[in-house]
């Protein structure tokens, strides 16, 4: 059975860094696509940032060059710096075992967590 479990969300000040982690031990070998997506309220879901088990990364532009995300054995991390109020949403780690073209942010991955709330508020 498929579970992933996110942790790490909280409030910071704009300018500021969280980390989030998601344990999923069922990705840990094979062919897989892992990701983080994101939904404000009001707003549709949009993929952050994926990683395939092949290495390859995404980045959406909103967040390039200040997220940074990585897998290590069984558990997917986003490192997240210089924080803006725009980052503000609930934050769900995802996955399923398909890689290359099939992972992208627009990916449809069957596997969820149950989201983790990041706030960048003053």
């Amino acid at each position: 059975q498929v579970h992933l479990a996110e942790s790490g969300g909280g409030s910071v000040q704009p300018g500021g860094s969280l980390t989030l982690h998601c344990a999923a031990s069922s990705f840990t070998y094979g062919r897989y696509c892992m990701g983080w997506f994101r939904q404000a309220p009001g707003l549709r879901r949009e993929g952050v940032a994926v990683i395939d088990s092949d290495g390859e990364i995404f980045y959406a532009p909103s967040v390039r060059g200040r997220f940074t995300i990585s897998k290590d054995g069984g558990n997917l991390y986003l490192q997240m710096n210089s924080l803006k109020s725009e980052d503000t949403a609930m934050y769900y780690c995802a996955a399923d075992y398909v890689s290359g073209s099939w992972c992208s942010l627009g990916a449809s991955l069957e596997y969820w967590g149950q989201g983790t709330q990041v706030t960048v508020s003053t």
